[in-house]
């Protein structure tokens, strides 16, 4: 059944769906090895919960929405990895999808994604492909998946099929500014919509880093400096530039950094903290008032405490209560006065 994790107190677009668990491709940065080994591909969600999902058949951790919220596909592995040559769990789910019209956003290097029978269901689904890459000096640190220059290929291809792509230049590591910097005008030319930046986040602590919550991350003036010549950049070929950096959201052309404005029946969750403290446009929904309904703040705590911390809340209620746990993280992340 789709998921909600942690990424509910700053995310749009929480919800996520997995077909697969584990990852080939291997790529170095992966922050689920983290905490699992990826190597060992299993099977994930299958058509039936999706299925069940959207006809409102939902887990608790989701009892907070009351609409449609997109589905993000490809939170924890790649759904249109090698194993799904043998498998076909995420084929199935595009036949529910097309059927079905439910909106949601992959995210892939798959090369499966562009074989004519998945192209023909993905003409039919309410949809935005997220395509990850950086540059080429990726590949190695890619191994396991297409090269940058064949996922451009992929792009070209998309963009003729889907209503939209979107490159997620993530993680974005600052050696390779004006690889991305050239890069753009060939993701414009190869039909792409926008631009999604993210700055790394490493599991260590490395000269020229600062330590934001469990991450050590680039300075946020360094990476504004970055953004700011990137968006300028895309700008000038007419692409859309969005930001999956918390500290520099409000750098986007929208606060969601999926790139979905626009798209018919796609309407994010702007109650969080991050359009909170930026003092954006959010919405508190009649579901989010009821009590019970906080239970997907269960992810931010292991703790039996926390967990009874959160027992009969509402999830209007305890977005505010989690800021309150954690000012310090909060006002890092969103450059606020402590």
């Amino acid at each position: 059944m789709p998921d909600c994790g942690s990424q509910v107190v700053l995310c749009d677009v929480p919800v996520r769906f997995d077909t697969y668990k584990g990852c080939s491709h291997n790529c170095k940065y992966c922050f689920v090895k983290r905490w699992k080994d990826i190597n060992d591909i299993e099977k994930g969600e299958t058509s039936k919960a999706l299925l069940n999902f959207i006809t409102g058949q939902r887990a608790q951790v989701v009892n907070w929405c009351d609409w449609n919220i997109p589905l993000h596909w490809g939170g924890m592995s790649d759904p249109f990895q090698p194993a799904e040559k043998i498998h076909k769990l995420s084929y199935e789910c595009l036949k529910v999808f097309a059927e079905t019209q439910y909106p949601f956003i992959v995210s892939t290097k798959g090369k499966l994604i562009v074989d004519n029978e998945y192209l023909t269901l993905l003409r039919k689904c309410n949809c935005v492909v997220q395509i990850s890459m950086v540059c080429s000096q990726y590949d190695i640190l890619e191994q396991g998946a297409p090269t940058f220059e064949e996922r451009l290929e992929m792009v070209k291809i998309l963009a003729q099929n889907v209503k939209r792509v979107n490159i997620r230049i993530q993680p974005y590591m600052t050696q390779v500014f004006k690889d991305v910097k050239e890069n753009i005008k060939r993701f414009a030319e190869a039909g792409a919509h926008g631009i999604i930046v993210e700055g790394m986040k490493f599991a260590k602590r490395k000269k020229g880093l600062v330590k934001v919550g469990a991450d050590f991350v680039y300075e946020k003036n360094i990476l504004k400096t970055h953004f700011e010549q990137l968006k300028e950049e895309a700008h000038k070929y007419g692409l859309k530039f969005y930001v999956g950096e918390n500290r520099l959201r409000t750098m986007g052309d929208e606060m969601c950094c999926c790139g979905i404005e626009n798209m018919s029946n796609f309407k994010e969750n702007t109650y969080n903290l991050c359009h909170i403290l930026n003092n954006k446009d959010y919405e508190v929904t009649e579901a989010m008032k009821k009590p019970d309904t906080a239970i997907c703040f269960t992810s931010l705590y292991q703790s039996t405490l926390g967990h009874e911390s959160i027992k009969g809340k509402s999830f209007e209620d305890y977005m505010i209560e989690e800021y309150k746990r954690k000012p310090k993280i909060y006002n890092e992340i969103f450059g606020k006065e402590k």
